[in-house]
């Protein structure tokens, strides 16, 4: 994973310890480097993206584990005191407890962060991520426009991407936008760039 931010800012980011094992914070020693786990608790998803490494869709699939496992998981990897757990799917906040798996996690002391469509992160999902106590949320940006929608199978997931990180933004989540870089997106690196810029300095709306 190349942190974009990084590479074309050079501006230190807080997960740089745990991403390239350097920086404030950062093991003194190979030796002392837990893995950040990624964890993909449903393979369900609400889109049918082209490049889906988990070839997922919306429909529930057998053999994923129940609350009582999922509980046993946490445990686990708290005890192991993992640096940070990132939720992923499918996509995660379909899982029908989420939340419920998201505060448990967060009270035995795991650092959360979130990979997510974001199709789904109303202003009440938004909050409620925030409320549990979420470190990160990154939202896939996959393109402008059409480019999007096209790579997640579904007319409308852009703007629905957008509404999600300006929801998140809103309550004071830390968010940010990520994306999958291919030839069938490369030329619109330098809009997803110019959106990111706008949206710091207020979140003018985006000409399609």
């Amino acid at each position: 994973m190349i942190n974009l931010t990084r590479l074309y800012c050079d501006v230190a980011q807080p997960m740089d310890s745990l991403r390239y094992g350097r920086g404030h914070g950062s093991p003194a020693a190979a030796s002392e480097r837990k893995p950040i786990v990624v964890w993909n608790i449903t393979r369900r998803c609400n889109l049918k993206c082209i490049h889906c490494y988990s070839d997922s869709d919306a429909k529930e699939y057998p053999g994923e584990l129940n609350w009582d496992q999922c509980v046993k998981v946490i445990d686990d990897l708290a005890q192991f005191q993992i640096p940070a757990l990132l939720l992923s799917g499918g996509e995660p906040t379909i899982h029908p407890r989420f939340d419920d798996l998201a505060s448990y996690a967060r009270s035995k002391g795991l650092r959360l962060t979130l990979s997510t469509n974001g199709t789904l992160i109303d202003e009440e999902k938004a909050a409620r991520i925030k409320e549990i106590g979420f470190s990160y949320v990154g939202i896939s940006l996959d393109g402008i426009g059409a480019t999007h929608d096209h790579f997640r199978g579904k007319t409308g997931a852009f703007d629905k991407a957008v509404r999600a990180f300006r929801n998140c933004k809103a309550v004071g989540q830390k968010v940010g936008l990520r994306l999958t870089l291919s030839r069938h997106n490369i030329d619109d690196l330098d809009q997803i760039l110019d959106f990111i810029e706008r949206e710091r300095a207020g979140g003018v709306a985006l000409e399609d």
